[in-house]
């Protein structure tokens, strides 16, 4: 697969990850009155589960076995995590910005982030196979 199909497909895996991370976002704060950095983590973690499994099978088609590329997708996620976290203080804590804008600007830098390093490594092709 091209660079360009893989980082098309990345990104419609990513669009429904995202659908699973806004709607925990968002239903969190304003159904249950949630805190945005905390609600937006558990989101983070729902998307993730979605990412994992299409990225592995339909952008990456990779054959890497899950107990080698789990554990390196969940390292890529728990950085991602992070970033996710500092971003959406910054952004919306310090700065100020709204909750979901400041979560749209997050995303991109994420995004580009993960897709590199789940390329480049989590579901590179094994090493041993």
């Amino acid at each position: 697969m091209t660079l360009h199909r893989q980082f098309s497909a990345f990104v419609l895996v990513g669009l429904l990850a995202a659908i699973a991370h806004y709607g925990a976002l968002i239903g969190l704060v304003e159904g249950f009155d949630w805190s945005p950095i905390p609600a937006t983590l558990v989101g983070y973690v729902a998307g993730g589960l979605v990412s994992y499994v299409l990225n592995r099978r339909h952008t990456f088609s990779s054959d890497r076995p899950h107990d080698e590329a789990g554990w390196r997708f969940a390292l890529v996620a728990l950085i991602g995590f992070g970033l996710t976290f500092v971003s959406m203080y910054v952004l919306h804590e310090r700065l100020g910005i709204q909750y979901v804008l400041a979560q749209l600007i997050t995303t991109g830098g994420v995004l580009v982030w993960s897709f590199l390093a789940n390329r480049l490594w989590t579901f590179a092709p094994s090493q041993s196979g």
